[in-house]
C-alpha cells in the first residue's frame, strides 16, 4: 500500500542514515519500526510504569515514618 506522511527533517536523517548503514532500504526501516510499535504489547509498557511509580513512591517516603494502620474506636477515643 502507498501512502504520504510528513516527517520531521531530523527523523527522516536519522532514518535514511540508519538505513545506508545497515544496507537497507528507507521502506524497510520504516516498515520495521512499525512492526516493533504495532507488536509491542502495552502490558509491558504498563508493567514498566507500575514499577517505576512503586520505586518512585518509594523513594519519595519519609525514612522516620510507618505504614498507617486502621485504629479502633477505642484506640482512637484512648487518645
Amino acid at each position: 500500500m502507498k501512502t504520504t506522511i510528513d516527517l520531521p527533517d531530523d527523523v527522516f536523517l536519522k532514518a535514511k542514515i540508519l538505513a545506508a548503514e545497515r544496507s537497507m532500504t528507507f521502506k524497510d526501516v520504516v516498515v520495521q519500526g512499525l512492526k516493533l510499535v504495532t507488536e509491542t504489547p502495552p502490558e509491558a509498557d504498563q508493567k514498566k510504569r507500575k514499577a517505576a511509580l512503586k520505586s518512585l513512591l518509594k523513594a519519595m517516603q519519609a525514612s522516620n515514618t510507618e505504614p498507617m494502620v486502621p485504629l479502633k474506636r477505642e484506640e482512637i477515643y484512648d487518645r
